[in-house]
């Protein structure tokens, strides 16, 4: 099994110092070569030939941790009702949209032509 790495063995390590500007990533995860590649546009300074790249990008660029949001009750409620609200205007169908505009529209036009006539 020469060249196979253990799950151990294939880590994502970001370092960096204070003294220097940029941070380097060094990552066998798929993912977060693909997200580094593609999204951010890096290229690997470095493949080892085993799957590992590295990668060099501004410390800026790198967010520590954030703690999760703490909602509450409420507030939970209240944007689960928006998700859905939002879920069911992108199920609806293309056409039947345009026609709710349309609809308006010609209403609007409508009305506009009625009140000139009553004047």
């Amino acid at each position: 099994m020469k060249g196979r790495l253990s799950l151990e063995e294939r880590e994502t390590i970001i370092n960096f110092d204070e003294k220097e500007p940029m941070a380097s990533i060094f990552t066998y995860n798929k993912a977060w070569q693909e997200h580094l590649e593609k999204r951010l546009g890096l290229k690997p300074i470095m493949n080892n030939g085993y799957g590992g790249k590295e990668y060099e990008i501004s410390k800026k660029r790198i967010k520590p941790p954030r703690a999760p949001l703490k909602l509450s009750v409420e507030a939970r409620a209240k944007l689960s009702k928006r998700l859905e609200i939002m879920r069911k205007r992108q199920n609806q169908p293309k056409t039947h949209r345009a026609l709710l505009k349309s609809d308006t529209k010609k209403k609007d036009l409508t009305n506009t032509i009625n009140k000139q006539l009553t004047l």
